[in-house]
């Protein structure tokens, strides 16, 4: 028996229904507002819907203050000043236990009898974990096949366990995975020189259809890196070598990299997405020819991705991570993420900044001009087809980089 569909969050179709649903998708799980379990049920968790039902913003478990109290609190410091005072005040109420007499409850009932560990997320993952029971938190955002719904998982006394990211369709669970491997392999490279710190991975759980990593909880007085921050090229140049001597410098045509291109691209044209297979091919006439060296980028290097802890760097976030790519490309996508997310730049101007960004700093990885020019057309190939793996995996096009990405990339090899 599972609730009216009037109460259950999960016939909605705003963010908390999506929440819902990728954390609650059994149907013998009863998830209601408000309200009493269902007869037959026993309630498994409760939580508070933050500020309300119509504009949900995060699920707070109740029944543990201190649980409820971290979740909200926990990592403070890595939000911008605003977030931190309203999750401060926030988390003073639900120390007092205040958090379920202010807010809406989420109600989620199991039919007696039956598991929770069965039917529950949370619940298979302190299974997966050892050690008892566990309460999660939940941020909830818009309805996003790109965006991955992350549970804080905490002890009763609000002691951080992990973050289990859900790969819950065909973008994201591909992106969990490779998430997992990079933490396996970035495991044995503690004590690298200048390497990133980074969290381990706890756990990996396939769940329902989905996708699960659990990754280790970040330091507790981890601090973010200012945003005007220069880039850590000691730090990029370990994470593409990951302690080994630089790499002898490849021509770019024959490289595995390119070939791995060239597929994708045909991929893309195959799919009615013309002009991949044209930039692709551009990029082998125009630089084929340039040696540069090849190595690991963390995928995705950009300031909120980073933080500082106990006089060292810590990186996560490492889904997009890979093997075999230009070495410079986390320097490029530094300069690129920064023009286009924080200063809210056109392709064009964030393409750019790449440009300025290796000019400034190639020198200090090992590229002359010539690489320097490669390695920016390069990378502006690779994003582009980062944004068509998106998009053909389900999650829709970003606007901010397609069609206009590719005609930036044309514009530059016809310069």
């Amino acid at each position: 028996m599972t609730a009216p569909a009037s109460r259950d969050p999960r016939s909605r179709t705003d963010g908390l229904g999506w929440v819902t649903r990728a954390l609650f998708g059994d149907d013998r799980v009863a998830v209601t507002v408000g309200g009493a379990a269902p007869a037959g049920h026993r309630v498994a968790a409760r939580y508070a819907v933050v500020p309300s039902v119509s504009r949900a913003r995060f699920l707070l478990p109740l029944g543990a203050h201190r649980a409820t109290a971290a979740s909200l609190l926990a990592y403070n410091a890595l939000r911008p000043p605003t977030v931190r005072a309203v999750r401060a005040a926030l988390g003073g109420l639900s120390r007092i236990g205040a958090a379920g007499r202010v807010f809406p409850t989420l109600t989620v009932s199991v039919p007696a009898g039956v598991p929770a560990a069965e039917l529950l997320l949370t619940a298979r993952l302190a299974e997966a974990l050892g050690g008892g029971p566990l309460h999660a938190g939940c941020g909830v955002r818009p309805p996003d096949p790109n965006h991955k719904p992350t549970l804080q998982l905490f002890t009763a006394d609000g002691r951080p366990r992990g973050y289990a990211k859900i790969g819950w369709n065909c973008a994201t669970r591909p992106l969990v995975t490779v998430e997992a491997a990079a933490l396996r392999a970035l495991a044995g490279l503690a004590g690298v020189p200048d390497h990133p710190a980074t969290p381990r991975l706890l756990a990996e759980v396939d769940w329902a259809g989905q996708r699960i990593a659990v990754v280790e909880p970040l330091p507790p007085r981890v601090r973010g890196v200012p945003t005007s921050d220069p880039p850590r090229i000691a730090a990029l140049l370990a994470v593409a070598r990951r302690g080994r001597p630089p790499a002898p410098p490849r021509p770019l045509a024959g490289s595995p990299f390119l070939a791995r291109l060239a597929v994708e691209a045909a991929r893309a044209d195959a799919t009615g997405v013309r002009g991949a297979v044209a930039a692709v091919a551009a990029l082998e006439r125009r630089h084929g020819p340039t040696a540069v060296e090849f190595g690991h980028w963390h995928g995705d290097w950009v300031p909120w991705n980073l933080g500082r802890h106990d006089g060292g760097l810590v990186a996560w976030d490492w889904e997009h991570s890979g093997r075999d790519v230009p070495v410079g490309f986390d320097l490029a996508h530094d300069a690129f993420q920064r023009a286009l997310v924080l200063r809210g730049e056109p392709a064009a101007a964030a393409a750019a900044q790449v440009d300025a960004q290796l000019d400034r700093y190639g020198d200090r990885i090992g590229l002359g001009p010539a690489q320097r020019r490669a390695v920016a057309d390069a990378y502006l190939v690779e994003m582009w087809l980062r944004t068509w793996r998106l998009a053909d995996a389900g999650a829709g096009w970003n606007p901010a980089l397609h069609p206009v990405l590719l005609d930036v990339i044309e514009k530059r090899h016809i310069g």
